[in-house]
């Protein structure tokens, strides 16, 4: 009833557009709210200052998710485990539900604190773009930057072009990220990378192309396809097989995916070197991007697939809208650089 009796003072209401806290005499014990009068009707904005979400406490959180441990999140941070677990606390009061699910493995999503994250993520960005662009006006270069590259050649021109980067602009950070292409896409989606080198995703990124790399097999050097010269795709279900990757989406799991080829997997590594070491030494043949680079060896050779196969490889980095300031400095210096070098060697 008091609210009723306030609000029909016309001369309290915030004129069409205005935002404007309701005094303290109206509410005795809920926090004071935002509000705006828009075409004749009152619109709650938001909790006052004092309630509003904390993005550092949910940025804690989000790298607590990612890692798997409150530890590992206090380390990279700068908290104490003890530190971290009360800010995850204190999130999950102001859920009203528990956010993490905690066991002797480390810490995992609880089924109510998942819907939040893509909230979390977009609370997150717009904190530091808002951070980025204030400081821009103030003529302050600030922010962070986070690059990777699902291909190791990619690396000496990727690490030039960062210290390249740190010597023109000193005040934004830049690190780098690792994974596999599906694993760079989806953190280029949620706003986890800014800039990334990987084979083509479909996903809601900006995409430039560099080139398309053939895929190969590696084989031992006697190996009968050898004097064919070229491996069946047939011959992926008779023929012993190094799985690269186990249980990840590759590449290679993506071409036998597509091609309904189920191998015979006799070896697993997620370590490049580790495969061509198993093929050298006879244990099988292995499924490889013909654009990484293999140590020499008489031992073993690369053989085109029947029928070839190619990935589209190529720069990945957000829509515009989503482009941090430092994010998009970033971009627009090492963009011209790698199409300068579409191919390497």
């Amino acid at each position: 009833m008091r609210f009723r009796q306030y609000a029909r003072q016309q001369k309290d209401f915030p004129r069409d557009g205005e935002d404007r806290p309701f005094p303290p005499r109206t509410f005795d014990k809920a926090p004071p709210m935002i509000y705006r009068q828009k075409n004749k009707k009152l619109l709650i904005l938001s909790h006052s200052k004092g309630d509003a979400m904390d993005t550092k406490k949910c940025a804690v959180l989000l790298r607590a998710v990612e890692s798997g441990s409150l530890t590992t999140a206090a380390e990279e941070l700068g908290y104490t485990p003890s530190g971290v677990s009360r800010i995850i606390a204190s999130l999950e009061k102001e859920a009203g539900f528990p956010l993490l699910r905690r066991n002797h493995t480390g810490v995992s999503l609880t089924r109510e604190g998942e819907p939040l994250v893509p909230v979390l993520r977009e609370l997150v960005r717009t904190a530091g773009q808002f951070a980025e662009t204030s400081a821009q006006i103030r003529g302050v270069e600030c922010g962070s930057v986070t690059v990777g590259a699902a291909y190791g050649v990619y690396y000496p021109l990727l690490a030039r072009l960062v210290a390249e980067f740190g010597r023109l602009h000193p005040g934004i950070a830049v690190s780098i990220a690792e994974g596999l292409s599906s694993d760079l896409a989806a953190m280029v989606e949620e706003g986890r990378a800014d800039f990334c080198v990987i084979s083509r995703r479909e996903g809601s990124f900006q995409w430039t192309p560099l080139c398309n790399d053939k895929l190969v097999v590696w084989v031992p050097a006697g190996h009968w396809s050898v004097a064919r010269g070229a491996f069946p795709a047939e011959a992926f279900a008779s023929e012993p097989y190094i799985e690269m990757y186990p249980g990840r989406e590759s590449d290679n799991s993506r071409y036998f995916a597509v091609h309904g080829i189920t191998a015979a997997a006799r070896c697993s590594t997620s370590e490049v070197s580790a495969a061509f070491a198993m093929v050298e030494a006879g244990l099988g043949v292995a499924l490889m991007n013909g654009i990484l680079q293999r140590p020499a060896s008489p031992r073993v050779a690369s053989v085109p697939l029947d029928p070839p196969e190619s990935v589209k490889i190529g720069l990945a980095w957000p829509k515009e809208e989503f482009l941090s300031p430092a994010a998009r400095t970033f971009a627009a210096f090492a963009r011209g650089e790698f199409l300068k070098n579409r191919r390497l060697p």
